[in-house]
């Protein structure tokens, strides 16, 4: 069986250790963290990660009083890092095509990570895997 990786969003605390307890948290309940990360903007810290186990994370997240928290689907592809340009390309295609980017991030592996309104999900895969075959 493959694992199915999705995208978890939440407001952190801005305090010193928000992210710690975060991180402790996910790591007790064996959910493992494949990319993402914490903007803070004025007040209020952002977080996007890419985990292995949506369900268990929310699970575990909401238990400590963490969230609450927004599973997404994503979008993923690689592009090429020796080539200038290729996240400006391949969004500007997307947005030719309609598909607003909520989020964006990479993984552990290099891949652009994505994340768009559920209804524009299928088409933004589609874009992405032929996008990955050039």
């Amino acid at each position: 069986m493959s694992v199915v990786l999705r995208d978890i969003g939440l407001l952190l605390r801005t305090d010193p250790g928000s992210l710690a307890e975060f991180g402790e948290v996910l790591g007790a309940a064996r959910v493992s963290l494949e990319g993402g990360g914490v903007f803070t903007y004025q007040d209020a810290s952002i977080a996007h990660f890419l985990v292995d186990d949506a369900d268990a994370a929310v699970e575990a997240l909401n238990a400590h009083g963490i969230g609450p928290v927004i599973i997404s689907d994503v979008v993923m592809l690689r592009l090429d890092q020796g080539k200038a340009g290729q996240l400006g390309a391949f969004t500007r295609i997307l947005a030719d095509a309609g598909i607003e980017i909520l989020v964006q991030y990479s993984d552990h592996d290099h891949r652009l990570v994505l994340v768009v309104p559920p209804d524009q999900h299928l088409r933004a895969t589609q874009i992405a895997s032929a996008w990955d075959v050039r």
